[in-house]
């Protein structure tokens, strides 16, 4: 059984429970375990940083160093918590005076950043870790009659500087993991742009104008539904959909799901167990 520290993020704390709720069903089942980092506080988002760099830094820094001392990786589920942890890791190891100063505030906590745990997404460890051989193994409901259009989102991919898993311009893992599950993936030039969301407090007409592109897209592609790995996305994708699509004149409407929940029916689990019923567009 392979172990990780995994993060809490807000978003899945608050509205996408669903996203837990589905890992929680099945991570044995694949032969890991997530260690929930109920220390753990608010990554910040991409704006902290911007606000305040050496509180961003302590943050995260402390993320980190909750998993550190349990000797594991820290894992995310959400795309944004990645690229937000990464970039305060990428900022700590390469700065020995902001290394000091922020574990001279942990250690009245008795933690350190020593910079020795990953900051991983759950698809790279389902890609990398469990493997697509043992996914494949392990469905018992493959996802043969369904056409999926992947969206990776904007902060799984980008900066590459940071997070330099996938080619931002042609991501695979993704495809990749649909495929394993007996999915067909179909042509979708959306897959690695932005669903929005960051932009909706701001600027909402441009953010549901970029949403409503996406889901255009695989509505005229005739996808069966939208696969995310992030919730954010989810939150753009399904919550915002109706509205979004309104905006652009389209009258019709795409599931989405997290990759959780797509495993989660690949392996045998129902949508009421997956929390799918939570979904806006079901």
């Amino acid at each position: 059984m392979k172990r990780y520290a995994y993060y809490l993020s807000c978003i899945n704390e608050s509205m996408t429970k669903e996203v837990d709720r589905s890992i929680e069903l099945w991570q044995k089942d694949l032969g890991i375990e997530f260690v929930k980092l109920h220390e753990g506080t608010c990554c910040g988002g991409s704006n902290l940083d911007y606000v305040s760099p050496k509180h961003f830094a302590l943050v995260n820094g402390r993320n980190i160093a909750f998993a550190e001392k349990m000797g594991l990786d820290l894992i995310v589920s959400c795309n944004t918590c990645l690229m937000t942890i990464r970039t305060a890791k990428k900022k700590l190891d390469e700065s020995p005076e902001l290394k000091k100063e922020i574990n001279d505030i942990l250690k009245k906590e008795g933690l350190e950043y020593r910079g020795t745990a990953e900051v991983r997404h759950l698809l790279w460890v389902l890609v990398d870790d469990v493997g697509l051989d043992t996914i494949r193994q392990k469905v018992k409901v493959p996802l043969k009659n369904y056409r999926i259009a992947p969206f990776y989102g904007c902060h799984i991919l980008r900066p590459s500087t940071v997070l330099g898993h996938d080619n931002p311009l042609d991501p695979t893992s993704l495809d990749q993991l649909i495929e394993a599950l007996g999915g067909q993936t179909i042509p979708y030039k959306h897959k690695n742009r932005c669903c929005g969301f960051h932009t909706l407090l701001v600027a909402e007409q441009e953010s549901l104008s970029v949403a409503a592109e996406a889901l255009k897209e695989a509505i005229d592609s005739k996808a069966d539904f939208i696969v995310t790995p992030c919730p954010l996305c989810h939150t753009s994708l399904d919550g915002y959909q109706a509205k979004a699509l309104k905006h652009a004149g389209v009258e019709s409407s795409i599931p989405v799901f997290h990759i959780s929940e797509m495993i989660g029916l690949a392996l045998g689990y129902s949508a009421k167990q997956l929390g799918i019923k939570r979904h806006i567009v079901c």
